[in-house]
Formats: structure tokens, C-alpha cells, sequence
């Protein structure tokens, strides 16, 4: 089995329960199994800032899918949640995205592993690093406790409700 971590986002609707959701056919998936999910973050949007807040989490998956099977159950998630795709980084129902699948280090048209900008993002490594806090860049060893040092998390906030 390989450990994968992903990020899940939403900002329409029922956030909480899109997320939840996710997580129930995430762990539906055939040969996967949830193995550890983050607290839930409310944050600001990122790119694109004009619209509501996001909820934000990050899991940890074992699964035998490759990462292309993988992300294509993730897309079906997503779009099976209501997700349309009109505007690039705009509101969502829900986000999955795939930071990493062990130590893979993928540069493909469909996929990037690791996720090309999670290095940037406060929301992806926060809750990231609070289900691995020694998380490391597989293509450069780098560790990613270092990235968050270097980003702002004032406007991260655990998410209560």
C-alpha cells in the first residue's frame, strides 16, 4: 500500500458536508483506506480572493490505485459533488487535490507530484504537516516545515463548528 496525502477544500454551499462526503467515498474507494484526516481550517480563498472562505483539510489515504486511478477517482468525487469547473481558482463545492503519493515524483500532463503549489499555500500545509509534521519535497528532500515558516497564517483558523 502506498500513503498519499491529499487536500480537500470547499467553499459553496454546506461546506462541512461536501467534505465529509468526500472522506465517506474516499475511503469507499476500492483497495484505499482512510487512514488519517486533519482538523478543519477555515481560510481565506487563494488566486482568486474574491468569494467566500474556504474550509480546508488535509487526509491520508492507503491505497494500492496507481496515482492516475487515483485522481481520476477524485475527479469523479468531485464532479459527483457538484463541482463545476467555470473559473479558474474560482468557488467550488469541492477540491481534491493529490499532494503526494509516497515518494513518487511524477511530471505528467494530468498529474504533478508533488503538487506543484503546495509549497506556496498556508492551507494545503498546515493541516498537512498536522497529520505528518516531518513531510519532506520526495524530488528534493527539502522539508516542508520550512516552506510554512517562510508563509503567513494569521488568517488560518481552526474551524469549530
Amino acid at each position: 500500500m502506498n500513503s498519499v496525502f491529499l487536500s480537500l477544500g470547499s467553499n459553496m454551499g454546506d461546506r462541512r458536508t461536501y467534505l465529509n462526503e468526500a472522506l465517506e467515498r474516499l475511503d469507499q474507494l476500492p483497495q484505499t483506506s482512510l487512514a488519517a484526516v486533519s482538523s478543519i481550517y477555515q481560510t481565506p480563498a487563494w488566486g482568486l480572493t474574491d468569494q467566500p472562505d474556504f474550509l480546508n483539510l488535509a487526509c491520508r489515504l492507503e491505497t494500492d490505485l496507481t496515482p492516475l486511478d487515483l485522481l481520476q477517482a477524485c475527479q469523479k468525487i468531485e464532479n459527483d459533488l457538484g463541482r463545476v469547473r467555470q473559473q479558474h481558482w474560482g468557488p467550488r463545492t469541492l477540491d481534491i487535490d493529490i499532494l503526494l503519493y509516497g515518494q513518487e515524483v511524477i511530471a505528467g500532463p494530468n498529474l504533478i507530484l508533488p503538487h506543484p503549489y503546495m509549497k506556496e499555500r498556508a492551507f494545503v500545509l498546515v493541516p498537512l504537516l498536522e497529520l505528518d509534521e516531518k513531510a519532506f519535497d520526495p524530488a528534493t528532500g527539502h522539508a516542508y516545515q520550512s516552506d510554512l515558516a517562510k508563509l503567513s497564517t494569521e488568517a488560518i483558523e481552526k474551524f469549530l463548528g
